[in-house]
């Protein structure tokens, strides 16, 4: 006997995407578990799907979204894209969500998780609390930093000095005296477009408080301003100890949070230590 019923409801299944809204210091994604077959996304139809689904007046709302994938060359592989459909190369915050995801879902028991991603593969550690022994804290190991370039932007009318740092992905510096006094929407989307980058970047305006503390807001590609950039802190506290402003470890203060970087001298890798926390899960039907 065939069951009409249990076709339907398959068939109702396979519309629907099902996802976790995850944020690293306020820097939201939605999590898309494609090792599950029900979850499967046509990579040509990923694009749409990200800004549908990261639309906040029309859909979930997130900075991005994260695909968790099998990888033939780590434990798992992630892929992530922009608010604006656009693929990313890395996000220090989104890597944050991705470990918690995996470890806290059972996709895996180990404390120590090898990550592709399209810069490379990067190591996370899960600190567990004493107490609860819940998910205090990740470490991302997140490579070395490369110096690029110090550029003179004519912005606005105004000769702005910008340091030019990768970490996979594009990072554009501007040290201020005070950030909260930046227009950043105007000035971060002037520098993302700038002709000298033409992959666009990120744009990170810090203002140094001491050796071992930055304050920094962050303008990002495809995005805009968000509430934190793992990615940008480590950049930023880089190009900080290269300038002999800070000590190789330091605290990075943002909108969402603080992020704690070290960096490891005597082999230069760049360690990023935060939080990452689950907002709820659900279900949206596919366009």
């Amino acid at each position: 006997m065939i069951s009409f019923e249990n076709q339907e409801e398959n068939i109702e299944q396979q519309n629907k995407i099902h996802f976790t809204k995850m944020h690293g210091l306020g820097n939201d994604y939605l999590l898309i578990n494609c090792i599950d077959n029900k979850n499967i996304i046509e990579e040509q139809n990923i694009p749409p799907i990200a800004r549908y689904l990261c639309n906040r007046h029309f859909g979930v709302g997130a900075d991005g979204i994260i695909l968790i994938n099998k990888s033939n060359i780590a434990d798992f592989k992630m892929n992530i894209y922009n608010q604006d459909g656009t693929e990313a190369e890395m996000c220090g915050n989104g890597i944050r969500c991705f470990a918690k995801y995996i470890y806290d879902n059972r996709l895996t028991e180990k404390k120590e998780i090898r990550i592709e991603t399209l810069a490379g593969i990067k190591n996370a550690f899960i600190r567990k609390s004493k107490i609860n022994n819940d998910i205090r804290e990740i470490t991302i190991d997140m490579g070395k930093a490369k110096y690029e370039q110090q550029l003179d932007l004519k912005i606005l009318e105004k000769e702005l000095e910008v340091y030019c740092i990768s970490m996979g992905n594009p990072h554009a510096i501007v040290f201020c005296e005070d950030v909260e006094k930046v227009p950043i929407s105007e000035i971060g989307s002037l520098i993302e477009n700038d002709e000298h980058f033409p992959q666009k970047t990120n744009v990170e305006f810090i203002q140094v408080l001491g050796n071992s503390s930055i304050k920094m807001r962050v303008w990002e590609r495809g995005v805009g301003e968000t509430y934190a950039c793992g990615t940008g802190a480590c950049a930023v506290a880089t190009l900080c100890h290269k300038l002999n402003f800070t000590k190789s470890d330091v605290t990075v203060y943002l909108k969402g949070g603080e992020l704690k970087i070290e960096i490891d001298e005597a082999n230069q890798e760049i360690y990023m230590t935060g939080i990452a926390t689950k907002v709820f899960d659900g279900e949206i039907i596919k366009i």
